[in-house]
């Protein structure tokens, strides 16, 4: 993905950091729609599809959290939060409701540049190179991952949404079968960040995904809780290509 094609939704209620932000990005050579809440947000979002949304949590009507939660679970696009220093409580629920990165205000814009190309990096990881390898599915237990369309299908065919957070802990869960994967390493691979504070963020993730695949979430058999360890996919998982047909 080049970035002469990459486009953001900026959603920011304050003109003055927006607008020059907006600049500043599309001088590197971003294609930027501005918002200034989360009504324009929605309205915008009805002829452009971001690949990424920088959404500020702090706005009058509907928060950014709210959108959040929208953006991640129904629309499935990546976000990065921006927060102001004392919303540490906020960027814990917002990397719990499926937010893939946040910068906190006031930011240097080089910094945030580097923190978008991270997150496109991550979701797109494998996705353009057509190797075989990443052609490949996931197959356990009776369901089916297509990690290039982001495709869960349940034993019986039908197609499970899941949120772009969901997605890469299954597949971090999945690349790692049977081993004990402790919160740090799965945050690091989940959220792209070292960041012991947000554990909770990885046990809501593991307790929203449970709910999809297993068939009692309170007994889970696939995503096993290892006590004082982290957790454990217990399923053998094979990578089989897609048919033809």
């Amino acid at each position: 993905m080049s970035e002469e094609q990459i486009k953001l939704l900026l959603v920011d209620d304050e003109a003055s950091l927006r607008e020059p932000l907006a600049e500043y990005l599309t001088r590197q050579g971003f294609d930027v729609r501005e918002a200034e809440d989360a009504s324009k947000a929605r309205a915008a979002l009805l002829d452009f599809t971001p690949h990424l949304v920088l959404l500020d949590i702090m706005m009058p009507g509907e928060d950014g959290l709210a959108l959040c939660r929208h953006l991640t679970e129904a629309r499935d696009l990546p976000v990065i939060l921006l927060t102001a220093k004392g919303e540490a409580t906020d960027r814990i629920v917002g990397l719990e409701i499926g937010a893939d990165d946040y910068v906190t205000k006031p930011f240097e814009p080089r910094e945030l540049v580097a923190r978008i190309r991270s997150v496109l990096r991550r979701i797109g990881k494998g996705a353009n190179n057509g190797d075989a390898a990443n052609e490949a599915h996931y197959e356990f237990d009776g369901w089916r991952l297509d990690p290039l369309k982001r495709r869960l299908a349940d034993p019986d065919g039908t197609v499970v949404p899941i949120s772009s957070a969901e997605f890469r802990l299954l597949v971090a869960l999945l690349e790692h079968p049977g081993q004990v994967m402790d919160r740090d390493r799965l945050l690091d691979l989940v959220q792209g960040r070292e960041a012991h504070l947000f554990d909770r963020a990885v046990d809501n993730q593991v307790s929203r995904l449970r709910r999809k695949i297993e068939e009692d979430s309170r007994d889970p058999k696939l995503i096993q809780t290892v006590w004082g360890g982290g957790y454990r996919l217990a399923a053998e998982v094979r990578r089989v290509m897609p048919s033809n047909g």
